[in-house]
């Protein structure tokens, strides 16, 4: 072999090192994902606009369903970092600074606020998360996309390119509705149990992809999800920010749950029934909630709005 060659080889694997140590967290993969978005779509209500529930608005939302996830990429590093941390948020030092505040800002300065009163927590968004944060408000970004198509339909406008708009937020929303699912997005006990471990739960940094991406890719089916989206009938939220809260803080009791199944080996291989029904338990809680969002998105999109006409 040549001493160019081997040059050659010895740069395009060091280049290659990053990719190949490096491996990013992405709630449920692609899988999950996709699963999620299309079967929120799948049980919308009939009176939600057929373009969002034919064949099309369908395998759209599917898609879409990782868009997120594609963004986080060593080639774009700055759209990487940026938005990484909406992906999750870390409970146990978010309410360090009590209720939590509806606008992003507000949570930002209310973080820098407490850090001196916890020296021993990194108070930063990019440490705490914003995860609830971006699903706000991409879901008022879908709500004011249906609001334009009622107003093109109601003015016999060609509504095409508002319904473009409208599938995209509902995609690009229901990435985030589905990482909100996965119990392992709303704790510090993130990828492998940190501090006090009096019941010996894993430590290694596995179990995050092991639970969300491998298990998922390798035993759940959409088929396996249907029918508990399906039983779960469509609800209109009162206060959308209240319900994703809630929901958010429901997948945070079952942190614990997911490292005693772990521990259990539920996830292993094809893990076992307990594992199986917790996995289709949590996929289908993102569908369902995604879908009710969706709904109440369309919904509140008729109410009356004092529209914007420039600055004041």
């Amino acid at each position: 072999m040549s001493k160019l060659v081997r040059v050659m080889r010895f740069v395009v694997a060091s280049a290659l090192v990053p990719w190949m140590t490096v491996q990013p967290s992405f709630a449920w993969g692609g899988d999950g994902h996709r699963m999620i978005n299309r079967l929120a779509a799948t049980y919308l209500p009939t009176d939600v606009p057929a373009f969002l529930r034919n064949g099309n608005a369908l395998d759209t939302m599917e898609y879409l369903g990782p868009e997120p996830d594609r963004w986080r990429n060593h080639a774009e590093p700055e759209l990487g970092d940026a938005q990484s941390p909406e992906h999750f948020i870390d409970l146990e030092y978010a309410d360090l600074i009590g209720t939590l505040p509806r606008k992003r800002y507000d949570f930002v300065r209310a973080l820098a606020q407490a850090q001196a009163a916890h020296p021993d927590v990194q108070m930063t968004p990019e440490k705490v998360g914003l995860q609830p944060y971006v699903t706000e408000e991409v879901w008022q970004r879908l709500k004011v996309g249906m609001r334009e198509y009622r107003h093109l339909l109601a003015a016999g406008q060609d509504t095409k390119p508002a319904e473009t708009a409208v599938l995209y937020y509902a995609g690009w929303l229901g990435h985030y509705v589905a990482d909100g699912s996965q119990p392992l997005h709303v704790t510090i006990q993130y990828n492998g149990w940190t501090g006090p471990n009096p019941n010996g739960y894993t430590t290694e940094h596995k179990i995050h992809s092991l639970f969300e991406s491998i298990f998922v890719s390798q035993n759940i089916k959409s088929t396996d999800l249907a029918p508990l989206v399906a039983a779960a009938q469509p609800k209109l939220l009162n206060d959308e920010w209240t319900d994703y809260l809630a929901y958010l803080r429901h997948s945070a009791t079952l942190v614990e749950k997911t490292y005693q199944l772990e521990k259990a080996g539920g996830f292993n291989g094809a893990g076992d029934p307990e594992g199986q029904a917790f996995a289709e338990e949590r996929l289908a809680a993102g569908a369902i909630e995604l879908r009710d969002m969706i709904y109440t998105a369309w919904v509140r999109s008729g109410d009356p709005v004092q529209e914007f006409h420039g600055a004041n």
